[in-house]
């Protein structure tokens, strides 16, 4: 408020500047704002503003007005370095403004003087369009009350006229902006207004006249032009707009005032929306038309996934939402879609990081030189990318300088090239004369002309420049159509007005119906009014366009010159080319694995043989031979597993692998079940009949029935038979396929690696491996505890029972440590294969010698070869072999006793000679008296006393019943004779049930 104050008191001073230099303070003086006026200082407080006599270099002060008030001269001032303000030779002043609606007259002209809004002093200069009549005064002043001196005169229609009138056409042109395509169409629309003017048979009694302002290709701007074109006299019968952005809102605007559309330079799909636009014409065809070419392109080159990247405008957008739905018609795939408002780098990015190859690029020319200096930044250009931009750009756009960028037109030009661009055909390629008695070459020769030298390359529009001449042709023709239709009706074209809905209707109609040949062709307007055209195909190659081809959307007709260039061999590809690849299993692997598997094999062929021939060995046979042959047929069937375990789809084709699968699961489920479950089953009854105490178990340990040991294998095998066949019914095993990380080749070449490698699975794989997994973890944790509790076992009835806990101390650390790493190294086929095959291997070559090698060695050794039969019938009777047999055990049992009777001997001579030293100690430790009362006494009898000889507590007294030991017991010689040894045939029958009693 209190600046405001300040304000309203400057506001009463007369206008005085008074200008003060001072060189030390580099600054300006204050100076006294216009009558009626203060100033505003921008960033000071009141009490700065009282305090100040110098103003900074660069600082501006800005007047203001009172009410209604308006400031006529410069508004702003700016401090200069030698001490003045801005433009002083200019007078600002606040002065009141008079009615705005004095400024236009329709069917008429206004000219003020001097320009400028209505203000105090304004005088206004009116006249009348030929043919009509100016009644009222011809001039106007502003008074300083604000007001005109003289009413608003009118034109009105002189019937006497016999000369031309006007029709006025309000026109936008883009000279600048995103697309400065004015620059050549607006001189080529005024050389048809030319053309047709001079026609006595277009239009005889009427001249076009071009009333056009800069639109700046920005809609904002065009709205305020728009006003001025509809509340400024003259009326416009029709208005011509460029940019799709300002044409959709003169479009939907003008409805309202009864006006038709017909744009020159106006390209969006969101256009040809007869409900939203309905007097809408275009003689540019809309961006959709460039959608059916890059689709037949598309499919040229078979490409089946494109990106894209647009502008965020309401052109593109419809453009690419029409090009998405063809797209998917055609089978091709967008994969990505970036937009973009002002800044492209993080779209380009995306591009980037999406391995966009084929990418339709849909942004004005500006916005262009911006996404292809990212481009460039982001190596997204050279052999392995496309792009597909908008055709009607200039043809050096690349190499114009743009601030807004920091690339070089180096960098552009490597960047663009190669790009395939559609457009529309603009230019007529056939040399006929048109309408207008002028060929397509003509008239570029007289646009060339009417430019003055400037180089096309550089001129915005110039590509559109036929459309514009085209767009006049077909508004004089339909103008030319409606005059009779118009006569009949008694309504004439300069009758027209915003709110005549009639002569509306049938400059609709003439334009709707129009057909004619112009220079940029064959000009005819669909029911949306769009223009219907071919499109031309062009590609930068080296620095320039060249035509590539044409494509007749109504005719699907593509027309390829076939001289298309690619950086690369040919048309890149729409992707990084995945080149899937199998891993298979090292063949040397696998090779050196099958050797070793086959040698287990053949060496399980020769236990087995050996087992079996041996079979009525008495060493073989109590060492259980059927079980030994059970082991060695289970190690033979999953050695075989070794050899499907190495198969893959480099040796079977990928139908036969389910196959292969059943027998890696069958042959190594069923042989592990056999080897492993007959030594299982043997160490299990050992541990049952052999280490139990009590009178049950020790008679039992006398008869163990073969069948039992056959059942129990039976059972596992069983178990494992059930458990595989209910698997292989409910979830079958089939082949499935394992993804990679994709690989780069070590050439250069556009391609990527996906490395696949097959597996037998099913649905439920883990869940079935870990019910198998944890059985048979069980069942090998049970072995180990059971071999760990049998070791000092010894018993007749299964003699290798420790061999065999050896052998399951093997096959269980290995299994276990197996299964888990196959599990976890699955993804690597060479270390997985090892892991399991060789651990097959060792399993079923340490089983195998610990089993059979060392019954190989005795038989060899001892000379055992004999079978009971063969002995028979050297010896003619069996039983030799039983008496052999019992008089070694006889030996051994004997050895025992001997050792017992030896300690036992020592042990009573011990005593003996205790007892004697205590007695003698005894008689010494007599009193003397004693020793005189019995003097007398008859001396000690020299035998001992019978209790005497009595052992200490403790020990049991000596006994001469006839349980005593007998005496071929008391001394070790009265048995065996020190100078013989018990012979092999010479055991007396007599003295074995002494021995064991």
């Amino acid at each position: 408020m209190a600046r405001l104050l300040f304000l309203i008191i400057l506001y009463a001073l007369p206008s005085l500047v008074v200008p003060i230099h001072n060189s030390s303070a580099g600054g300006c003086a204050i100076i006294r704002p216009p009558r009626d006026g203060g100033i505003r200082y921008r960033g000071l407080t009141q009490e700065q503003i009282r305090s100040v006599q110098i103003l900074p270099v660069d600082y501006e002060i800005e007047y203001i007005c009172r009410g209604n008030r308006v400031i006529v001269g410069p508004k702003v001032r700016k401090c200069l370095p030698n001490g003045t303000w801005t433009d002083m030779t200019q007078h600002s002043r606040c002065l009141l403004l008079c009615p705005r609606v004095w400024t236009s007259l329709e069917n008429g002209r206004v000219a003020a003087r001097p320009p400028g809004p209505p203000v105090e002093g304004t005088m206004l200069h009116y006249s009348c369009n030929a043919g009509f009549i100016l009644e009222g005064r011809n001039l106007s002043h502003c008074t300083k009350l604000g007001k005109w001196d003289a009413p608003k005169p009118t034109c009105l229609y002189d019937r006497n006229y016999t000369g031309k009138k006007k029709l006025y056409i309000g026109a936008l042109f883009p000279m600048s902006g995103g697309w400065p395509g004015g620059q050549a169409c607006m001189p080529s629309a005024q050389m048809a207004l030319d053309l047709v003017n001079n026609r006595s048979d277009i239009l005889p009694d009427y001249e076009l006249e071009l009333i056009h302002y800069d639109s700046m290709c920005d809609p904002g701007e065009a709205t305020k032009l728009l006003y001025d074109l509809l509340y400024t006299e003259p009326i416009k019968i029709v208005l011509m707009p460029g940019c799709s952005g300002v044409s959709t809102l003169v479009a939907e605007a003008a409805r309202m005032w009864n006006l038709i559309v017909l744009s020159y330079g106006s390209s969006s799909p969101a256009l040809s929306n007869r409900q939203r636009f309905p007097t809408f014409f275009r003689t540019h065809p809309s961006a959709t038309l460039h959608n059916p070419t890059r689709v037949q392109l598309f499919q040229k080159w078979k490409w089946t996934r494109i990106a894209t990247i647009q502008q965020t405008t309401e052109v593109f957008t419809s453009t690419l939402d029409d090009l998405e739905q063809r797209v998917k018609e055609a089978g091709i795939e967008i994969s990505v879609r970036q937009s973009f408002l002002t800044d492209p780098a993080v779209a380009v990015k995306n591009l980037k990081r999406q391995d966009a190859r084929i990418i339709v690029g849909l942004f004005y020319e500006t916005e262009a030189r911006k996404v292809f200096c990212e481009v460039f930044k982001e190596k997204l250009y050279g052999k392995k990318y496309v792009w597909f931009l908008i055709g009607w750009y200039a043809d050096n756009w690349f190499k114009i300088k743009d601030p807004a960028i920091n690339c070089t037109v180096e960098n552009m030009t490597e960047a663009v090239e190669g790009h395939v661009t559609t457009e529309i055909v603009m230019l007529n390629p056939e040399t006929v004369r048109g309408v207008s008695n002028m060929t397509s070459q003509e008239f570029l020769a007289a646009l060339m002309s009417r430019l003055g030298g400037m180089n096309p390359e550089e001129t915005g529009g110039f590509q559109e420049a036929p459309l514009a001449y085209d767009a006049v042709w077909a508004l004089a023709l339909a103008l030319n159509k409606t005059v009779a239709p118009l006569k009949a009706r008694g309504r004439r074209l300069e009758d027209f007005n915003y709110n005549n809905h009639d002569i509306t209707s049938e400059i609709y109609r003439a334009l709707n119906t129009s057909s004619f040949e112009g220079v940029s062709g064959q000009v005819v307007f669909d029911a949306q009014g769009s223009r219907m055209a071919m499109t031309l195909i062009e590609q930068l190659q080296g620095g320039s366009y060249k035509k590539i081809g044409y494509y007749d959307s109504s005719q699907k007709n593509l027309s390829w010159f076939g001289n298309d260039v690619w950086i690369g061999a040919g048309p890149p590809a729409d992707r990084t080319v995945v080149t899937e690849e199998y891993r298979f299993l090292s063949q040397k692997l696998f090779a050196s694995v099958s050797v070793f598997a086959g040698l287990g094999i053949l060496l399980g062929i020769v236990c087995l043989t050996f087992n079996i021939y041996n079979g009525n060995v008495r060493y073989i046979q109590n060492s259980q031979p059927y079980l030994n042959n059970m082991t060695a047929v289970g190690c033979m069937m999953a050695l075989a597993a070794v050899f499907p375990l190495g198969i893959d789809g480099h040796h079977v084709h990928r139908s036969q692998f389910p196959v292969v699968c059943q027998f890696r699961l069958w042959l190594l489920g069923l042989g592990f079940s056999l080897a492993y479950g007959s030594m299982f089953t043997k160490i299990w009854w050992v541990h049952t009949l052999f280490t139990k105490k009590d009178e049950k178990k020790e008679k039992k340990k006398q008869h163990l029935e073969p069948w039992k040991l056959y059942a129990t294998v039976g059972v596992l095998l069983a178990i494992d038979f059930l458990s595989l066949m209910i698997w292989q019914i409910v979830d079958p095993l089939h082949i499935t396929v394992e993804k990679f990380t994709r690989e780069a080749p070590k050439e250069d070449l556009d391609v990527l690696i996906q490395p696949l490698l097959e597996h037998c699975s099913s649905e439920k794989m883990n869940t079935w491996l870990g019910v198998v997994y944890g059985y048979k973890g069980l069942l090998l944790l049970l072995g180990i505890f059971l071999a760990y509790e049998t070791k000092s076992v010894s018993t007749e009835k299964i003699n290798d029972h420790r061999a065999v806990g050896m052998a399951i101390y093997n096959v269980a650390v290995l299994c276990l440590i197996t299964a888990p790493v196959t599990m976890i190294l699955s993804s690597q086929q060479d270390a997985s294969f090892a892991f399991a095959s060789l651990a097959i291997v060792f399993s079923a070559y340490i089983t195998l010698v610990v089993l059979f090698v060392p019954k190989m060695r005795r038989l060899i050794t001892r000379g055992e070869w004999q079978s009971e039969q063969q002995d028979t019938l050297k010896t003619g009777s069996s039983t030799n072999n039983n008496d052999e047999e019992k008089s070694r055990q006889l030996e051994r049992e004997n050895r025992e006793l001997q050792k017992i009777i030896q300690e036992k001997e020592e042990r009573v001579s011990a005593l003996r000679n205790q007892l004697a030293e205590r007695q003698a100690l005894r008689n010494r430790r007599r009193p003397s008296t004693g020793q005189n009362q019995n003097h007398n006494a008859p001396p000690p009898s020299s035998q001992p006393d019978p209790k005497s000889l009595l052992p200490p507590p403790g020990y049991p007294n000596p006994t001469t019943d006839n349980h005593s030991l007998p005496p071929s017991f008391s001394n070790s010689s009265n048995l065996y004779p020190a100078d013989s040894k018990m012979s092999r045939n010479h055991c007396h029958n007599s003295q074995i049930p002494l021995l064991y009693k």
